[in-house]
């Protein structure tokens, strides 16, 4: 309690406008300077001043041994070319991993006892809930001018045709605006799109949309494309999404050469008749789980560097290329750390998740468990970009945390994989970056990657086991120093998560400062 010399008691119960004023303003001042201070755990481990760039350069550098033993046993040692055979046992034993489909409750179960006999630590699964779609028989025929079989991949979350299968005539587009300007003569028909490929970010909306599109002007189903950049008549799959008020009808994709060749053949004016049959079929959820897998820290153990990749794919080829590289390779920087008898001072987490395919429902489910912890998560790493020939990292943070990054690299040089991009790519990621956490993706050479994304292509036969070993230390380095460095990545607060954060905060020391400055009233009077 605040208790006042008598001599000054009328005074001070009634202190001045000004003063009190002044002392909020100076207390505010005073408390938020202190908030960025302790932005992302940054002050050193023993509590002294945060380290200089200067001391973080030469902390990093300290690790340029261990680097070279990741390097060496990565690609040259005893390790070389086992994630590539641990991935080629798996996919050939396994196969496709499609959510909902037992072939992924058999691909978990395998994966959670391989990472057991590899003596990992806390592997454990956990679950979620996951689309369950079924793509069943689906045929599709050119039957005028001439008879020609249609190679075709139900797009997921796809309805079924009638039993009796839709005979109808075809319309051409190449883009969404020909759609609409030839809307009337689209109603009744199945709309192929012939949209050129520009790029996997661009082009997909056609994938994900072109249903939609079509059913709004009448189409009774659609033929997309596939969004690839080569072909030899292989279909792409993927998934899409209905919109609510606006008719369902079955959708799927052509090879390239199919559908440049019905363009070309409309552009002749030549009539065009396609019978199609679909058994697509869609079942509520189905559990499944993300599985987990650890090297515990030794000195802030509850701190997190994750690394991930997902462990479904689609229903066709393998899933060798997409994501089982990206699952291996992250299995295989534990596998690492373990054989050279290392231990970080953070806990690096494996996380092999389920449902990425239909939007990262798998990483979302954990976000929602596990957001509650984000500020003990250093950083967020991802590969589902291939694991062809590594040039690098992308790096989504702030710039001091990327000047970090790009000191880690550089100890990668002994095998030229050095660089640091922008923007780090991850479906499963992309919750945890919004949020402020940095996070990490591979980059590698994706100048094939589409020739074989969502198609009976990705198998193992896509896969390099020396691009894999080049991945894998990369991986291995990368997380294992983030996890064993003094200070944790500095980070921005986001705008999503942040603002919430940061007005409550301010709010806080609003009030606190108030508090303080009636305290600070007492100690004048």
């Amino acid at each position: 309690m605040c208790m006042f010399p008598a001599s000054h008691a009328a005074q001070a119960s009634r202190p001045s406008v000004e003063k009190r004023e002044k002392m909020k303003y100076l207390s505010l001042i005073f408390f938020m300077s202190l908030l960025p201070q302790y932005a992302g755990k940054s002050l050193s481990g023993d509590g002294s001043h945060p380290k200089t760039f200067e001391d973080i350069k030469n902390e990093i550098a300290g690790y340029s041994d261990i680097a070279k033993a990741i390097i060496d046993l990565a690609v040259h040692g005893k390790a070389q070319n086992r994630s590539y055979e641990r991935l080629a046992v798996f996919a050939d034993t396994v196969g496709p991993r499609l959510s909902g489909l037992k072939n992924l409750d058999a691909a978990i179960k395998y994966m959670f006892s391989a990472l057991q006999k590899d003596g990992l630590e806390n592997v454990h699964l956990e679950p979620v809930k996951v689309p369950h779609w079924e793509r069943g028989e689906e045929f599709a025929m050119m039957l005028e001018p001439r008879n020609h079989s249609i190679a075709i991949l139900g797009l997921g979350s796809s309805v079924a045709t009638p039993p009796e299968g839709i005979t109808a005539e075809v319309i051409v587009v190449a883009s969404f605006d020909e759609l609409h300007r030839r809307a009337q003569e689209a109603k009744g028909k199945i709309v192929v799109y012939n949209q050129p490929f520009v790029s996997y970010g661009e082009t997909v909306r056609y994938r994900s949309q072109g249903a939609v599109e079509a059913a709004k002007v009448g189409a009774v189903a659609s033929l997309i494309r596939s969004i690839a950049s080569f072909s030899i008549d292989s279909p792409h799959t993927g998934w899409q999404s209905y919109q609510s008020g606006i008719p369902r009808i079955p959708t799927a994709c052509i090879s390239v050469e199919d559908a440049e060749m019905m363009s070309r053949m409309s552009l002749r004016g030549t009539k065009i008749v396609v019978y199609l049959k679909m058994g697509a079929r869609t079942y509520p959820d189905s559990p499944s789980f993300n599985t987990v897998a650890e090297i515990v820290g030794n000195k802030y153990p509850e701190q997190i560097v994750l690394v991930s990749g997902h462990l479904d794919s689609w229903d066709v080829g393998q899933g060798a290329m997409d994501d089982g590289g990206g699952a291996f390779i992250s299995w295989e920087a534990l596998s690492l750390i373990k054989d050279l008898g290392l231990r970080p001072k953070r806990t690096l987490r494996m996380v092999l998740w389920t449902g990425e395919e239909q939007g990262g429902v798998g990483a979302e489910q954990y976000y929602q468990l596990h957001k509650e912890n984000i500020s003990n998560f250093d950083i967020v790493m991802e590969s589902d970009e291939g694991t062809f020939k590594p040039s690098g990292l992308a790096f989504t943070g702030n710039a001091k945390a990327r000047d970090i990054i790009r000191e880690i690299m550089a100890l990668l040089l002994p095998i030229n994989i050095t660089d640091v991009f922008d923007n780090a790519d991850g479906t499963d990621i992309n919750y945890w970056m919004r949020d402020g956490v940095p996070g990490a993706s591979l980059r590698d050479d994706l100048s094939k990657y589409f020739w074989f994304h969502h198609s009976q292509g990705d198998t193992m036969t896509v896969q390099d086991p020396n691009q894999m070993n080049l991945c894998a230390a990369v991986w291995t380095v990368v997380s294992y120093v983030i996890a064993d460095m003094e200070e944790m990545l500095p980070r921005t607060v986001s705008k999503q998560a942040g603002t919430g954060m940061a007005v409550s905060g301010v709010l806080d020391g609003i009030f606190k400062a108030e508090e303080l400055s009636k305290h600070l009233l007492c100690v004048l009077y």
